[in-house]
């Protein structure tokens, strides 16, 4: 599925005020760019020392822009950066300003069929959740994905019938997720053990997990053919708002703040890109990241309604339908938006997912890739520079 930016009445960024906006990133973009042409940017990988054992030579950079990118997101207000960026036309504008490519998106329901794309060629990156992009670096002994920037922290439940009032009384229940090995499917299932409930990736054990679309979720709940869902947003909230669902499990209160910057905080979308795209194209790299950044800072000075209003604009065109208004007010409390991919929690994330039995233990050095990140933001006032937690280059 292909879409183009829209105008979105009055919460489209008109190319004037785009153009105002990138005046403070002008150093480091050029910075980047000058980086590129020499054959010198952090997407040669390796010419950093963070290429994982195992990951194949480092390869020149092209200096040239690619003349498409095939961006991957979902329908999900986690992936509201995506929503805005492309409904607004931030993404586009930022590519065609640097380099004239064109941007053409594809929506997915979960992280794994994201990646099984990226991995084939269809897309060249992807929003998505942190653990289909830890399998897919594992699985390819880091030649396959790099994490370029985080998007969104927070926004994810299990959500149950209000007679489950305990993890205990889950037993014998049917749960569901969007997808097998997906960050909110590792998530519950590592949880459940942690609770002392067997569950396995096959389907058998103490509680029956079946992947399932987000859209057709609500509808099984409320037939009775589902006990429950480990859902990010706004699917969490549409179960408590309008199938009479209750949270069990708020996600942010099982991270302490130990591996992130404060209690409650846990990655929930990244940005990542095809390592082969990223080292033939940084340039396409740099208006990709600079668009990104964009996106979040429109979002998080946005007042409430337009930034409502743009998320369900971005909504209608990636899954047909908007949110009602209690529903994405709701799902908006529970996320934050932000370019720090949290590197510092990845370790916990990755056992989480040896735990489900979806991944393998593995050495997570190499998988992120932040310092054309980091150039971008050096010129964005108001931004920090963000860590790779000693798992790639910043």
């Amino acid at each position: 599925m292909s879409s183009n930016p829209q105008d979105s009445g009055s919460v489209r960024i008109t190319a004037g005020a785009q153009k105002k906006r990138r005046r403070g990133w002008e150093i480091g973009l050029a910075a980047a760019l000058a980086a590129a042409i020499i054959g010198t940017a952090a997407w040669a990988f390796g010419a950093t020392g963070s290429s994982p054992s195992g990951a194949g030579q480092p390869a020149a950079a092209s200096g040239t822009p690619a003349a498409e990118l095939r961006l991957g997101y979902f329908g999900n207000v986690t992936h509201a950066p995506a929503l805005v960026g492309v409904q607004n036309g931030i993404l586009a504008g930022s590519l065609e300003e640097h380099g004239g490519t064109k941007l053409s998106t594809q929506v997915f329901n979960a992280g794994p069929a994201a990646i099984e794309a990226l991995n084939a060629g269809a897309i060249d990156a992807t929003y998505i959740g942190p653990n289909p992009a830890i399998n897919s670096f594992v699985k390819s002994g880091g030649e396959s994905v790099a994490v370029i920037a985080g998007a969104t922290s927070g926004g994810a439940q299990l959500v149950v019938r209000p007679e489950i009032s305990s993890p205990g009384q889950l037993k014998d229940k049917v749960l569901a997720t969007p997808q097998l090995g997906g960050t909110q499917d590792v998530a519950l299932r590592a949880y459940l053990k942690s609770q002392g409930l067997a569950v396995n990736p096959d389907g058998g054990g103490d509680v029956t997990i079946n992947p399932t679309e987000n859209a057709q979720t609500r509808k099984l709940f409320q037939d009775g053919k589902l006990d429950g869902a480990w859902l990010p947003e706004p699917w969490a909230s549409r179960l408590i708002l309008q199938a009479g669902a209750k949270v069990l499990v708020d996600e942010k209160d099982l991270w302490d703040g130990s591996l992130a910057g404060k209690p409650g905080q846990f990655t929930t979308t990244v940005l990542i890109v095809s390592r082969k795209f990223a080292a033939e194209h940084p340039q396409t790299v740099d208006a990709l990241l600079e668009g990104h950044v964009a996106a979040i800072d429109w979002l998080n000075s946005a007042s409430a309604a337009d930034k409502a209003a743009a998320i369900n604009a971005g909504l209608k065109a990636a899954a047909g339908a908007e949110l009602p208004g209690n529903v994405i007010d709701r799902a908006l409390q529970n996320i934050e938006f932000t370019p720090d991919p949290l590197a510092g929690t990845y370790p916990k994330l990755l056992q989480n997912g040896v735990d489900a039995g979806v991944t393998k233990p593995a050495d997570l050095t190499g998988l992120f890739e932040l310092g054309q990140l980091n150039q971008v933001l050096a010129g964005v006032p108001g931004h920090t520079q963000v860590s790779a937690a000693g798992l790639g280059a910043d």
